[in-house]
């Protein structure tokens, strides 16, 4: 095993969707010593604030979940504080990690580090082969900033830092306001309200084709613990499916899921974003690692999750 199960692990983000799942995961699997913080406990944009934490946890481990994330009406209406906030975030806890010589790391990115038009499925060696998708490029140049700071370190300091990338993920404890949403949050939402109050149409945006790659959050929490059980590598690795859907087909599952019956209308001037992201998946599933959340199944539980949460999360 690469990581000390016994020491103190820190994950950033630790009430986030991808944060919570991963700390529910590593306390299953045998992490002991768990530590993590609120945003209203420590600003992790502040530097000194980030570095009085390290100061006071002293982490063997870190894992990093925390970010500012949105779906592309706030990527794209707000990229200056995307851009601005996570490099912040992602630097100040690097810098207090390698200041407190942590030699485990992993900084959880995003697929949308890659070029938008890259050949499918996505390898990691397409990383900075292209253009990114103009809605989301400066969230996109932060996490490439992130992985840039891991292999930096790795080079200079010898520490054992890793970096992983998933693709779009969903599950309890995802973000389903209108405004800051991505796109399976957004249709829950849409459908559920939709289904309950017998509305005879719903309205979608753009025209449905784009494919998409979805993986549920407590598959990606699984993902993280196996990684820092086995995996220790410069290059950045894929963490997906690797099988897609069309938009429309997820709005269709989604409709089944949440019981409605009505029309759905697409709204084509809406953008629909980069047309296909499918990630390339052979190396992690050539260590040994493989999601068992089929789509349908993690959307229905989804659903029923909203439903019975809708009170106590973002909407």
């Amino acid at each position: 095993m690469l990581s000390d199960k016994s020491g103190t692990t820190y994950v950033a983000g630790h009430r986030g969707l991808a944060g919570s799942a991963i700390w529910r995961r590593l306390e299953a699997d045998g992490w002991t010593n768990l530590v993590g913080r609120t945003s209203a406990d420590v600003d992790l944009r502040d530097r000194e604030a980030t570095r009085r934490l390290f100061d006071e946890i002293r982490p063997t481990t870190v894992v990093i979940a925390a970010a500012r994330v949105g779906g592309i009406l706030a990527n794209d209406t707000f990229p200056a504080e995307f851009l601005s906030e996570n490099l912040r975030i992602q630097v100040n806890l690097m810098d207090a990690a390698l200041e407190h010589g942590v030699d485990r790391l992993l900084f959880l990115g995003s697929s949308c580090i890659y070029p938008r038009l890259a050949p499918q499925p996505i390898k990691e060696e397409y990383l900075l082969t292209g253009h990114l998708e103009s809605t989301n490029e400066a969230y996109a140049i932060a996490k490439i900033a992130g992985i840039m700071q891991v292999q930096s370190v790795r080079r200079e300091y010898g520490r054992r830092w890793i970096s992983a990338m998933p693709t779009n993920l969903y599950g309890p404890g995802d973000n389903f306001s209108p405004d800051g949403s991505h796109v399976l949050p957004a249709l829950i939402r849409r459908y559920v309200n939709a289904a309950e109050t017998h509305a005879p149409e719903v309205v979608n945006w753009g025209s449905g084709s784009p494919l998409r790659e979805f993986l549920h959050v407590d598959d990606l929490a699984s993902a993280v613990s196996f990684l820092l059980d086995h995996y220790d590598d410069p290059s950045t690795i894929n963490v997906g499916t690797g099988e897609d859907h069309s938009i429309r087909d997820i709005s269709a599952m989604v409709a089944d899921a949440a019981g409605y019956t009505g029309t759905t209308r697409w709204d084509t001037s809406r953008a629909d974003g980069t047309p296909r992201k499918l990630l390339d998946v052979s190396r992690l599933r050539g260590l040994g690692w493989n999601p068992s959340i089929a789509l349908d199944d993690g959307i229905a539980a989804t659903v029923q999750w909203y439903r019975e949460n809708r009170d106590h999360v973002r909407s």
